[in-house]
């Protein structure tokens, strides 16, 4: 058991160790596994084919459509302009007076409105830096600032996030993405201003300290100035959910439709007028919401009774459904406001479905990996350690959720290992301390944004190499808004979660 224990600890280091150098986690994941079951003492090859393997399944069965629906989404808007349109309107009438609020406003209404986080990363980063250039704040600040609109409260916290981190509890806890409103939304304001707060303190300081944009970056004083613009997206290797890039060694391959080598953006058409590229985003939030709470419920579901379906409920399936029809009415409605110029955009469509597949591969590995250690015999001394943390069913599920996604350095990847393992636990155990399965759904999405933000975690590594920024420049930063605000604000509201 001692043993067993130990390859478990050697595995969640390589794992670590693989990921923070840049190796893909489609590869790092079995590997790791392998190590674990090699010092377990677990016959190899039935463990691979009848537990990694079922895992990865489980996954894309359950997440795929989900998947390529958002990233055909995501490139459709990057192509029509609208995603870019949108952003320059809202920060025209914000003005570069506001370059943090406005780069944090525009960042969460593209992830609220279905946009994945790479887009939104991509898209932002040159308005964001405009922004801050007629602001002269420091570059530095500009992942972090990013890093709220997208990687907080819009992801986790906000009811209806249309984010896979927000869809994940509802198979677990037959909750929809609009579980506990009213927690969600106190804690996506709670990220939000806290996270304002650093930020306007934060530039504050720095511009006190004589920092301003025009300060030579680490990268350009390696390779001259400009080097910020040529790391903008390492196509080959993207991942478009927080998990972000894993890869990062590869260059930008030139494409109509994607960054040349010198990191200049996509082309990509003009939008009518500024009214058009928010209807897309306003869909996401219509559809979604209408269908959970109206839609669904009025419908006759008796033919999930037959056993073709295999005994599901709504309740199991509502979220992933609601989202999906809400991400198919967006990409129905870029695709008739530019009926006249689909052609432009089919190459995009195509090209968003096959950017679908790495993302969910490598969290799916990850949730391999995840279904290996849970089948170990030593598996259950972390499973004792865990439940020894609290007898609370919210404060259990936030420490191991956290904890995993941690480890892993994924929000999806660890809450999935979490659930799988110890789902039916929690809900038994909410169920028996009377907590709604909607605030045990809540509590558990936002733990998982949390200590998912290490140094190894592929956001943090996106942002970055966006921004053409290192991680001494800007992770303190960004650690601030995507792990510390988090980690305390999804504290403070377990006690407020338990007597709603």
């Amino acid at each position: 058991m001692a043993i067993g224990l130990i390859g478990i600890i050697a595995s969640l280091i390589l794992l670590i160790t693989l990921a923070y150098r840049g190796v893909p986690v489609i590869v790092a994941a079995p590997i790791s596994a392998f190590v674990a079951m090699l010092l377990s003492g677990v016959p190899l090859l039935p463990t691979f084919t009848e537990i990694f393997m079922p895992g990865v399944a489980g996954f894309i069965s359950n997440y795929f459509l989900i998947f390529l629906t958002g990233a055909i989404f995501g490139a459709l808007m990057l192509a029509s302009g609208y995603a870019t349109a949108l952003a320059q309107v809202i920060t025209k009438w914000l003005g570069p007076k506001r370059a943090v609020f406005a780069t944090v406003l525009t960042s969460a209404l593209m992830t609220y409105g279905g946009i994945s986080v790479f887009v939104a990363a991509f898209v932002m980063f040159p308005l964001a830096r405009e922004l801050f250039k007629a602001a002269n704040l420091p570059r530095r600040l500009v992942p972090s600032t990013i890093a709220l609109g997208i990687l907080t409260f819009t992801m986790t916290a906000i009811p209806g996030a249309p984010q896979i981190q927000n869809i994940i509890p509802g198979q677990f806890f037959g909750t929809s993405t609009f579980a506990a409103p009213l927690i969600g939304i106190v804690a996506g304001i709670l990220m939000f201003v806290l996270g304002m707060v650093w930020l306007e303190y934060r530039s504050r300081a720095l511009v006190r300290k004589g920092e301003s944009f025009g300060d030579t970056t680490i990268l350009e004083s390696k390779f001259g100035r400009g080097a910020d613009l040529g790391l903008s997206q390492p196509e080959s290797d993207q991942e478009e959910t927080r998990e972000g890039v894993r890869n990062v060694a590869s260059p930008p391959r030139a494409s109509e439709d994607s960054p040349d080598a010198e990191g200049k953006a996509p082309r990509t058409l003009v939008p009518p007028n500024n009214i058009v590229p928010f209807i897309p985003f306003l869909l996401v939030f219509i559809v979604n919401f209408g269908c959970t709470m109206f839609v669904f419920p009025a419908l006759d579901w008796s033919v999930l009774e037959d056993e073709k379906f295999g005994g599901i409920t709504l309740a199991d399936r509502s979220a992933t459904w609601a989202v999906l029809l809400a991400l198919l009415a967006a990409i129905l409605s870029v695709l008739l406001f530019n009926i006249r110029r689909i052609r432009n955009l089919w190459a995009s469509l195509i090209d968003g479905a096959k950017n679908s597949l790495q993302p969910i591969f490598n969290t799916a590995s990850e949730v391999g990996y995840g279904a290996v250690i849970a089948s170990l015999g030593a598996f259950t001394i972390i499973r004792d350690g865990i439940f020894g943390v609290s007898s609370n069913a919210l404060i259990t599920s936030a420490v191991s959720t956290s904890v995993i996604s941690g480890v892993t350095g994924s929000a999806s990847g660890g809450m999935t290992i979490a659930l799988n393992a110890f789902g039916p636990d929690f809900a038994e155990m909410a169920e028996e301390q009377g907590i709604s399965m909607e605030a045990l759904h809540r509590i558990t999405s936002m733990a998982s944004g949390g200590l998912d933000s290490m140094p190894h975690n592929g956001a943090v590594i996106t942002l970055l190499l966006v921004c053409g920024m290192s991680h001494k420049e800007s992770y303190k930063d960004v650690c601030v808004i995507t792990l510390l605000i988090p980690v305390v604000v999804t504290a403070i509201m377990i006690p407020f979660a338990m007597i709603l």
